[in-house]
């Protein structure tokens, strides 16, 4: 599939340029993320959130394991029907650690949306950049070096990482 992206990417490259000559720019959008004050405060928040997270669902594992080894020591002395019960709670405490587990981390968990909601600004204040620089270079495309799109080649003059790294640090507008 993406092979296929590439290769139509290329022809319509092709045809543009046979017709009109463009200018093309890139960036890296890992070094922008990477060096811009703004998107290392909004990981270290993400991450903060996270490790807290974690943190509760460890203690929420540990918990469990005790009453494990609790039950498991006493499980020849209880009878029948409270050894069941210890078993269900058990059982209730293990799904509802899978519960957080997948409430906080998993697919559009709450890990993900914060994700969202803390870089948007960020994302957006790249974005802002990414295109001021490329009108004030005369640019009719910008691609990212480190998405899917994969540059076969890249021309060093066309790099407008740097510049757009500029702009975000000094916060012109």
């Amino acid at each position: 599939m993406k092979r296929v992206l590439l290769v139509s990417l290329i022809f319509i490259a092709g045809s543009l340029f046979a017709q009109t000559s463009q200018k093309i720019g890139y960036v890296n959008s890992e070094v922008i993320f990477a060096q811009f004050s703004e998107a290392i405060k909004a990981q270290s928040d993400l991450e903060a959130i996270s490790a807290n997270w974690a943190a509760r669902r460890d203690s929420m594992v540990q918990d469990l394991q005790s009453s494990y080894e609790v039950v498991q020591k006493q499980a020849t002395t209880m009878a029948p029907d409270k050894l069941n019960q210890a078993r269900q709670e058990l059982a209730m405490k293990e799904q509802q650690i899978t519960q957080y587990q997948q409430q906080k981390f998993g697919q559009n968990g709450e890990l993900y949306v914060k994700q969202e909601e803390i870089f948007a600004p960020v994302k957006e204040k790249i974005m802002n950049a990414i295109s001021e620089v490329a009108k004030a270079e005369g640019m009719n495309f910008v691609f990212d070096k480190s998405g899917d799109i994969l540059l076969l080649y890249a021309d060093e003059a066309f790099d407008i990482t740097f510049p757009v790294l500029d702009k975000l640090k000094r916060g012109k507008k």
